[in-house]
């Protein structure tokens, strides 16, 4: 230690956690000026220069967090969190409790983020078509990571037609809710997606 200093140096793990701060306070900065100037002006008429300048940022700072203007609204940095909680699953449920789990674990999740539940956030990705596009895109890769953990987890190929038969309608059914309701993350919607789901186990019965 230098000579007039006190105290000990930050750890490693220490320093780690700061720059994790820095790094969301840098990204949440981004995230809030873009929404502002999107409400401001319009998605369109807004520039990743504009947003990089109100965010008080350089362009090339802003790039470093988002590739683009589309992943400043649609990423919404759960991803970790929400594979972390599924590798956390104790073997042995069915495919419809593995799914039910899966499904409460990412809307429980997203629920507890103030960006991912944001009604402004994902009242913009339903208005502009690009955003929509890309947001459906980022959902058909989740719906294939989801498929190839199911199938590692029964242990079926993933591409047998049992088990895309039984994503497909999982899946179709999930993003009809999702997409019929003004807010997805409002309350009620995970008990109307578990139901969705003991529908399909109970064969879909109409009485």
């Amino acid at each position: 230690m230098a000579i007039g200093t006190t105290g000990r140096q930050p750890s490693t793990k220490q320093r780690a956690g700061a720059r994790a701060e820095h790094k969301q306070r840098t990204r949440t900065a981004i995230r809030q000026a873009a929404m502002k100037l999107f409400a401001a002006q319009g998605y369109a008429k807004t520039t990743v220069e504009q947003i990089a300048e109100e965010a008080q940022v350089s362009h090339t700072t802003f790039f470093r967090y988002f590739g683009s203007k589309e992943l400043v609204v649609i990423s919404d940095d759960l991803h970790d969190e929400v594979i972390e909680a599924f590798e956390s699953i104790e073997p042995g449920l069915s495919h419809f409790d593995l799914v039910r789990r899966m499904v409460s674990t990412m809307y429980t999740t997203a629920a507890n983020d103030p960006w991912a539940s944001d009604p402004a956030r994902m009242a913009l990705i339903r208005s502009e078509p690009a955003l929509h596009t890309r947001y459906s895109l980022e959902a058909d890769q989740s719906i294939s990571d989801a498929a190839q953990m199911i199938s590692d987890y029964t242990g079926v190929g993933v591409d047998d037609l049992r088990l895309k038969t039984f994503i497909w309608a999982v899946a179709g059914v999930l993003f009809h809710i999702s997409e019929d309701t003004a807010d997805p993350m409002e309350p009620g919607t995970l008990d109307t997606l578990m139901a969705a789901i003991d529908l399909l186990e109970a064969g879909l019965p109409l009485r």
